[in-house]
């Protein structure tokens, strides 16, 4: 890892266009039979990765993170958001991953010190000073928010239209707990693996390297929509999504990720869920 070094020698970038179409959402709420993959889930914690293309450490943090998931399996949802001081691709780079929303969050989560950076479940940890954290402490975090039980669980349920190019999406949230905290909010990102493009390595650049679980765009805003509803145990809420669909990403090689968290100044996730968008 790089050495860390003073927040304010950090140099911000602005990013480029992107091509990606914007999101159009649209809400609805109601009540839904749960499913059994919705009453029997269990707890799954989010980690975001800040990544860049320019990071020479960076693969060492993206194979640890594929590391972790071997591990705990669909109970580690993983998104790698491409911002900050390496994330501007090269001119041989085919894509540029940086997007709004990247940004966004890299400034709404904190800067990092250095790279490889992730946040674990948005969640300040005692005797840390921010969200972010190096990569040996990713696994200790990770188990540790393992270890509690699931406030809310959540259902998504995709529906890709190819012909029109639309992503619809059915978002259920139960109640398990009482959450009485007065913001809380849904995130719902969109991620893609598989994609080969440029990244530095400790042997140089390498052009065919497979970048997984890239943020694409999200259906909400980069912190959330807010849920006005009273969260009581039992409780099921529904709301509905839709948005245009980028042609240049893979939708087979696509998920989406859904999480519940809180919107004041702990930001801390209560439950993440995801799917591919095609089963």
């Amino acid at each position: 890892m790089f050495l860390r070094f003073a927040k304010f020698l950090m140099i911000a970038l602005a990013f480029a266009s992107c091509d990606e179409i914007a999101p159009t959402v649209t809400g609805s709420m109601g009540n839904t039979g749960p499913g059994p993959d919705l009453t029997n889930q269990q707890r799954q914690v989010l980690i975001e990765e800040f990544t860049g293309v320019r990071c020479v450490n960076c693969p060492a943090g993206s194979a640890a993170i594929e590391d972790l998931i071997a591990i705990h399996g669909p109970q580690l949802v993983a998104v790698s958001i491409h911002a900050g001081e390496f994330a501007p691709p090269y001119s041989d780079s085919q894509y540029d991953f940086r997007t709004p929303e990247g940004d966004q969050l890299l400034s709404y989560l904190g800067e990092p010190f250095g790279y490889p950076t992730a946040v674990v479940n948005r969640k300040l940890f005692d005797g840390e000073f921010d969200l972010q954290l190096g990569q040996s402490q990713w696994a200790g975090y990770i188990q540790q928010e393992l270890q509690e039980d699931p406030k809310v669980k959540l259902k998504i349920e995709p529906s890709y239209n190819a012909q029109t190019e639309k992503l619809d999406a059915l978002i259920t949230i139960l109640v398990v707990e009482d959450v009485v905290e007065p913001d809380v909010r849904l995130s719902i990102m969109i991620t893609e693996s598989g994609v080969q493009d440029m990244q530095l390595t400790p042997s140089g650049k390498q052009a065919d390297y497979t970048h997984k679980h890239i943020l694409r765009t999200m259906m909400t805003n980069y912190d959330g929509a807010v849920i006005s509803d009273e969260l009581t145990a039992g409780k099921q809420i529904t709301k509905s999504f839709s948005m245009d669909w980028n042609p240049d990403w893979d939708v087979n090689n696509c998920d989406i990720l859904a999480f519940v968290s809180l919107g004041g100044t702990a930001k801390d996730v209560l439950q993440a869920h995801h799917v591919h968008i095609i089963e």
